[in-house]
């Protein structure tokens, strides 16, 4: 259990394996336990979340100890049989939310303390995960089962065929804009605040998938809904690090908790620093080492000096100083953040520069960069420039929170594919030079960009068809 550090009890109530829906749906305290059982299982995924989003990008390399699966995505030699390929942590995340979604108005028949405003702050909490996890499914696999009922429902089809990606992701932002309007942005104290589906949580996911899809103007709607709202900031330069330990400070928007005092505990302790899977690439030593780079803030909490090994710093240092890691008693209670208000900042700064709105771009570029005590940046006005100083700044700041992937493939999918090349010659720039050609002739067709459906998957539903890249 590694949900929320003060809300013990609701983790004592994940909902039991097999209980029928007869039995199990009486009362509010069924709805909850079925509702953090979604919020569970994406802290159970905070390796894969990190994984996904940095392994086949340019800020990590291989360690020798780096697992054969992950090697191999690594140096994309990726099979249909590979771990990495495995879509059902997602769809057990989203089978939780739609017994949610389905459930949760029956039980206001039964307890008379389940009043319709919790009904539906509970279903809109279960609707923004649910889009969460098609978000990174569609990020992962493109065209992927678009399941919206419970799966202890007769009517449920087991064998379903893929939806197109842009079809799931027009779905899941319908789905956010309903229920951003019935979300609290206050839970009553700040770990929930920050480790549960906020108004503001729901505009931060809504923006991105924007973002994804290359909707500038109505990602700006939802990114000015989260700054006009008052409630988050920039941290102090010299409490930067606090966004990482201890977590949950004003910057964090959406943070999975962990606290391992309370045997809740991450894994990214354990893969950052005991079994050294991964280590900073060179790229990532270059623009974040203080000693080459002038990155005294973010150079120093993201990564550990030579001596230790060029770690990342973020999920195992105690302290931004590159030597001092975490207590025993707390090193595996960094939060997962997925979204914080410098990520908002910097997505706005995108939207806007590609709608040619340079000027105020630059301002919220030099806001971070002057949090970070760094000088000004000086960009052309053109949208190719923009875009190659906010995918720095953006590798900078959001270091290690997989996103780096993501960010890479969204710039190389822009304007029908024109930096295809140039996302190219990133990704291979961080394999040996031998695999260099190997590698870029893989990535020249983007259905190459995703990752095969899993061999078992494509065993047992017989209506699933391979990703085109992988058919043969």
């Amino acid at each position: 259990m590694m949900i929320f550090p003060g809300c013990e009890d609701w983790l004592e109530t994940l909902p039991p394996d097999g209980l029928v829906k007869e039995e199990y749906w009486q009362n509010k305290e069924d709805v909850e336990s079925t509702l953090m059982g979604a919020y569970q299982g994406f802290a159970n995924m905070d390796e894969l979340l990190f994984l996904y989003g940095e392994l086949r990008a340019d800020m990590i390399v291989e360690d020798n100890n780096m697992v054969q699966d992950e090697r191999l995505v690594k140096n994309g030699d990726i099979f249909p049989d590979n771990k990495m390929c495995d879509w059902s942590p997602f769809y057990e995340i989203i089978n939780y939310c739609n017994n949610v979604i389905e459930y949760a108005p029956a039980v206001m028949d039964n307890d008379p303390t389940f009043t319709e405003f919790d009904m539906e702050g509970y279903r809109s909490e279960a609707k923004a995960l649910r889009a969460l996890a098609y978000f990174y499914l569609v990020r992962v696999f493109n065209d992927v089962p678009l399941v919206t009922e419970p799966s202890d429902n007769d009517d449920v089809d087991f064998f379903l065929t893929k939806t197109d990606g842009d079809t799931i992701l027009t779905r899941m932002k319908e789905d956010l804009k309903d229920a951003r309007l019935k979300l609290r942005n206050d839970y009553g104290n700040e770990n929930e605040n920050r480790g549960r589906i906020t108004q503001s949580a729901a505009d931060a996911i809504l923006a991105d998938i924007c973002l994804w899809n290359f909707e500038y103007e109505e990602s700006l709607v939802y990114l000015n809904n989260i700054i006009n709202s008052g409630r988050y900031f920039l941290q102090p330069t010299i409490r930067w690090f606090e966004i990482y330990n201890p977590g949950n400070t004003y910057e964090g928007i959406f943070e999975l908790q962990f606290n391992q005092q309370n045997n809740q505990g991450n894994t990214l302790y354990r893969n950052t620093y005991q079994r050294d899977y991964y280590q900073a690439s060179l790229y990532a030593r270059e623009i974040l080492l203080p000693e080459l780079s002038g990155e005294n803030v973010r150079g120093k909490g993201s990564i550990s000096t030579e001596s230790i090994g060029y770690k990342v710093w973020k999920y195992c240092g105690g302290a931004p100083d590159q030597r001092t890691l975490r207590p025993g008693s707390s090193n595996r209670s960094a939060n997962w953040i997925m979204y914080r208000y410098a990520d908002i900042l910097l997505m706005k700064a995108e939207a806007l520069s590609q709608l040619g709105q340079y000027e105020e771009a630059l301002g919220l570029i030099n806001d971070i960069r002057t949090r970070a005590l760094m000088p000004p940046a000086e960009i052309a006005f053109t949208a190719e420039d923009f875009e190659e100083a906010i995918l720095l700044e953006r590798a900078k700041e959001l270091a290690y929170e997989g996103k780096r992937w993501f960010d890479l493939m969204r710039m190389g999918r822009r304007n029908n594919y024109a930096n295809k090349e140039k996302l190219i010659e990133i990704i291979i720039e961080n394999v040996s030079s031998t695999r260099r050609l190997i590698l870029a002739s893989k990535l020249t067709d983007p259905n190459g960009w995703y990752y095969p459906v899993k061999d078992t998957e494509i065993e047992s539903n017989p209506n699933i068809e391979q990703n085109p890249y992988y058919e043969n």
